[in-house]
């Protein structure tokens, strides 16, 4: 954890939603004690109009709750907000977890938790949301380019829309074209080095990235497996002179 990360959480606002009032009031304390402000809901459909309402930086989201559960407060909220979400679950299963991915979760915590483990993974979830400080425009080819000042990508023609952690994700690999990234490399840079062997998120945001960008997913030509070690971004500056090829 670096200085800046100590203050990632200082006058953040943070709501908690989740159906039991014991999980509310620790997790309340510890984010608290990091000097944010939290707001509390006890069900979906309250968690949803304090997001409209009050637009919070982080949103902590139970999966199991009556009525309304988590995976359906989290579809809804992501039809009007980006605000970054950690799933707290009781699940252990690799399919709840991509499911909750898959819906727009940020990051996902096991019940029982540690204070240290949630804050750690609030600060990684803050810092991933925070925009590079680059404004070029990277014309990889003529199907896709990349604005990253305006965090905007053009595939086809059509603007993608990509989430804050895919954004980090497709900078680094730009911005290390031609360079085999490992998958601590990717961890360490885009999700912070307390992920480091959590090789399944690398696998399934790079998935995310090629659904979005490729012409092709399945046969993908920018982000290249390395097996066993990592990706690659295509050298599409090494390729401009090539006629025929990438042209930037």
């Amino acid at each position: 954890m670096t200085l800046e990360d100590t203050g990632l959480l200082d006058g953040r606002l943070v709501l908690v939603c989740d159906d039991e009032p014991r999980i509310i009031q620790f997790v309340r304390f510890n984010f608290e004690l990091k000097g944010a402000r939290v707001m509390e809901a006890g069900d979906g459909e309250t968690c949803l109009d304090l997001a409209r309402r009050e637009l919070p930086d982080l949103v902590v989201l139970d999966v199991q709750m009556p009525g309304m559960d988590g995976f359906e407060t989290l579809r809804e909220l992501r039809a009007f907000s980006d605000v970054p979400v950690i799933m707290l679950t009781v699940q252990a299963e690799e399919t709840d977890r991509i499911r909750g991915l898959d819906l727009g979760a940020d990051d996902y915590v096991a019940k029982p938790f540690s204070p240290a483990e949630l804050v750690s993974r609030a600060r990684a979830v803050l810092r991933r949301v925070q925009t590079p400080r680059d404004t070029r425009v990277v014309n990889v080819d003529e199907h896709l380019q990349i604005d990253f000042g305006a965090r905007e990508v053009i595939a086809g023609g059509e603007r993608v829309k990509l989430r804050p952690t895919e954004w980090r994700l497709l900078y680094h690999l730009v911005t290390h074209a031609g360079w085999l990234q490992t998958h601590e490399q990717i961890l360490t840079h885009v999700w912070g080095p307390e992920y480091v062997g959590q090789d399944n998120y690398v696998r399934l945001y790079v998935t995310y990235l090629r659904q979005k960008i490729e012409r092709t997913p399945s046969s993908p030509r920018y982000i290249q497996t390395e097996r066993g070690q990592g990706y690659r971004f295509v050298d599409f500056a090494a390729k401009r002179d090539v006629p025929g090829d990438l042209d930037s």
